[in-house]
C-alpha cells in the first residue's frame, strides 16, 4: 500500500532504511574486500567485518577407514551469498584447515570445486544413477541471496591426523560492475565427531555382493539433500544398497521384469549387530522392476523395513524388505546373525536390493547418517562404469562389467567404497 499511497510515509520509512544498509552492506563489503585482502594477500586482522559468503555444515564430520586404507571425512557446506539479489559471488577456492595450527587438509577448486557445489533447489545431475554427471560450469559463481550445498569428500593419507577442530578458508571475488573484488574469510569452525564407528557384522548371508551406491561420489545416496521438519538433512549420508551378484556377475537373469529373476529376491537380512527392534514396518507390496514406481509417501520410503537400537544414539536401518517375510517385532532383542526378514522391492525401489544404513533416530525421516565399518570382507572387483547403479533392471545384460579393483584383497574395519563388489 505504500507504493500506492506516496503521502503514506509509515511503510516508506523502513523500506527506505532496508535498502539503504543493503547499499550499505554492499559498499562495506566492497571496501572491504579491495585490491591487497583478496587471494595471496595478508590474512586480516581478526575482528568483526563483513563477509560475502556465510556458511554452516550440517553434520560434525567423523571420521572412517574406507577400503582405500584412507580416513576419510565426508560432510557439507552450506554457503549463501549474503548480498543483494544483483550482486553474484565467485568462489575460487575452498581449503578445510586444523583450526588449530590452519594445515590445509583438503581443498576444492577450478573443476574440482564446480562438480562438488550446486543450488540447493536444483536437482544434482547425474545422481540419478543413470548417467554420468556433466561437469559443473566453472568459475564457480553464487547468485545473490542464494544458498548453495558444497560436498565436501575428504581423504586423508595413512598417517595424516585428523584435526580436533576444522576450519573453513573461502576465497574468491565479489563481483560489481566495476569489476572483481577479491575477498577472503574464514568460517564455520567445528569439532570432528571422536565417536568410533560402529564396526559391524554383515547384514547378509555370506557370499559375493555388490556395494552400490556408497560413499563418496556423485550419488543419489551421499548427495541426497532433504528438507524435512523445516531443516536440510543428508538422511542417506554413508547408506549402502546391497545386490547379490552370481559366479558369472549376473545380478539378474531371465526376463528383468519378474521379481524372480533377481538373485537378491529373498536372499535372508540378518542383524549385523546385536539390539532391540525399535520399528517394524510390514504389508507394503513389492514394486514391478525395473519400472520406476511413483514417489511413495513419506512414511513409505523406505518401504517394508525393521530399525534396531544398537547403542545410544545409533540405530541400523534395513530396508525394502519384501512383504509378508519379517520375522520380528517391536521390542524383540536380537543378537548378531539373526535373520529379520527377506530382500524386497517395497518402497522407494526398482529392483530388489537391501537398503542398509546406521541412523542417529528411530525414524528414516528426519536423520543423520554417521559412518560404520565391516568387521571383515574382501573385495574382488569395481564396476567401472557409473550407469551401472540403482536400476539394475534397464541394462542390457544382469552381468555387472567387474574389473579388478587396486583395493582386491581382505579388509579389516573398514568402510566398502562406491561400486566395490566384495565377499563376506
Amino acid at each position: 500500500m505504500a507504493e500506492r499511497h506516496p503521502r503514506n510515509r509509515t511503510g516508506r520509512g523502513p523500506l527506505r532504511r532496508g535498502l539503504a544498509a543493503a547499499v550499505l552492506a554492499v559498499g562495506m563489503l566492497t571496501a572491504s574486500t579491495a585490491p591487497g585482502y583478496g587471494a595471496g594477500a595478508a590474512t586480516p586482522a581478526p575482528g568483526p567485518r563483513f563477509t560475502p559468503l556465510t556458511a554452516a555444515v550440517m553434520t560434525e564430520p567423523a571420521p572412517f577407514r574406507a577400503t582405500d586404507g584412507k580416513t576419510h571425512l565426508s560432510y557439507e557446506l552450506l554457503t549463501t551469498n549474503a548480498l543483494p539479489s544483483s550482486a553474484r559471488v565467485r568462489l575460487d577456492r575452498v581449503e578445510v584447515r586444523d583450526a588449530r595450527t590452519h594445515r590445509v587438509v583438503g581443498s576444492l577448486s577450478g573443476q574440482a570445486l564446480a562438480d562438488a557445489a550446486n543450488p540447493v533447489g536444483d536437482p544434482l545431475p547425474g545422481a540419478d544413477g543413470y548417467t554420468p554427471a556433466p561437469p559443473g560450469a566453472t568459475p564457480t559463481v553464487i547468485p545473490g541471496s542464494q544458498q548453495w550445498v558444497v560436498w565436501l569428500d575428504l581423504a586423508l593419507d595413512r598417517g595424516q591426523r585428523v584435526p580436533k577442530v576444522l576450519e573453513h578458508h573461502l576465497s574468491g571475488a565479489v563481483l560489481t560492475a566495476s569489476g572483481p573484488s577479491p575477498f577472503e574469510e574464514t568460517v564455520q569452525i567445528t569439532p570432528t565427531d571422536r565417536t568410533a564407528p560402529l564396526d559391524l557384522d554383515a547384514p547378509v548371508r555370506p557370499g559375493t555382493w555388490y556395494s552400490s551406491e556408497s560413499c563418496c561420489g556423485n550419488t543419489h545416496h551421499r548427495r541426497g539433500l532433504a528438507p524435512i521438519n523445516g531443516r536440510f538433512s543428508v538422511p542417506q549420508r554413508f547408506a549402502i544398497d546391497w545386490y547379490k551378484v552370481g559366479e558369472r556377475g549376473q545380478t539378474w537373469e531371465g526376463d528383468p521384469a519378474r521379481l524372480t529373476s533377481y538373485l537378491s529376491y529373498r536372499q535372508p537380512v540378518v542383524a549385523a549387530a546385536g539390539g532391540r527392534v525399535v520399528e517394524v514396518q510390514d504389508g507394503i507390496p513389492d514394486n514391478t522392476p525395473p519400472v520406476t514406481p511413483p514417489v511413495p509417501p513419506i512414511e513409505q520410503t523406505v518401504g517394508n523395513h525393521v530399525t534396531v537400537e544398537v547403542a545410544p544414539g545409533r540405530f541400523l536401518l534395513y530396508a525394502h524388505l519384501t512383504p509378508g517375510s519379517l520375522r520380528v517385532r517391536e521390542g524383540d532383542r536380537v543378537e548378531p546373525g539373526r535373520t529379520l526378514g527377506l530382500i524386497g522391492n517395497s518402497g522407494n525401489s526398482t529392483t530388489p536390493h537391501l537398503h542398509f544404513q546406521v541412523m542417529t533416530t528411530p525414524e528414516f525421516f528426519p536423520t543423520d547418517s554417521p559412518p560404520f565399518t565391516f568387521r571383515e570382507f574382501r573385495v574382488v572387483g569395481q564396476v567401472e562404469p557409473r550407469i551401472w547403479d540403482d536400476n539394475l533392471g534397464l541394462q542390457p545384460t544382469g552381468v555387472l562389467p567387474i574389473t579388478p579393483s587396486p583395493y582386491d584383497g581382505p579388509h579389516r574395519a573398514r568402510y566398502p567404497l562406491d561400486r566395490e563388489v566384495l565377499e563376506f
